[in-house]
């Protein structure tokens, strides 16, 4: 499990085909790794990844064709959002998160809100329409990796708007800040709304 806090910048420094899928290897800051074990897992741009292997600051994961065709940026060098395993005794900062992408989205439009004295950008995505019920006005949203709050949706016939506002922390300590227009990116829809759907599912009125 994983809060959505994003807890590092690391850079995709490695990629290797593997079978179907591809070998990476992660470049991380300075004693980021000092408390992880191998096994461990480590999400990246959202989607929760296994460490297999340390070399000084870089961890190397393998990754499934099946995970590849379900995300974007795991594919190529850069610069990815990172997050470790919430462990049992830590603040709760975002929401639960399990790590798992549902879908992928395209950003729509990003930029500085020209009248929010404190420097905050609106991005706005499209997401899937098999998610927009499980997407709420003030609801929870992983983009990337990193926990957001819903501002505003706008359903259309194929897809959903989502209106999220972003504060200059989060451009400044995430990868979010070098979104751009036509970009996509990965999303994880709550995982409360998740269950009820569920519960609502099989257990009709």
């Amino acid at each position: 499990m994983f809060t959505g806090i994003i807890t590092a910048i690391g850079q995709i420094k490695s990629i290797q085909v593997k079978g179907d899928g591809m070998h990476l290897v992660v470049e991380v800051p300075a004693g980021y790794l000092d408390d992880v074990a191998l096994g461990d897992s480590i999400a990246i741009q959202g989607a929760c990844m296994t460490a297999t292997e340390f070399t000084g600051n870089t961890f190397a994961l393998d990754i499934s064709r099946e995970s590849l065709n379900k995300t974007v940026g795991l594919d190529k060098a850069g610069p990815v959002n990172l997050e470790k395993a919430l462990r049992l005794n830590d603040r709760l900062g975002g929401h639960l998160v399990s790590g798992h992408v549902d879908g992928v989205g395209k950003v729509t439009h990003f930029a500085n809100v020209a009248d929010d004295t404190y420097g905050s950008w609106l991005l706005q995505i499209e997401t899937p329409k098999a998610l927009a019920s499980f997407i709420a006005y003030k609801g929870s949203i992983v983009v990337n990796g990193v926990s957001l709050t819903v501002n505003k949706t706008q359903d259309s016939k194929d897809a959903c708007l989502v209106d999220i506002n972003i504060i200059p922390h989060t451009l400044e300590n995430t990868t979010l800040g070098k979104l751009k227009q036509g970009d996509v990116v990965n999303l994880e829809i709550d995982l409360i709304a998740r269950y009820v759907a569920r519960m609502l599912e099989t257990h009709p009125k």
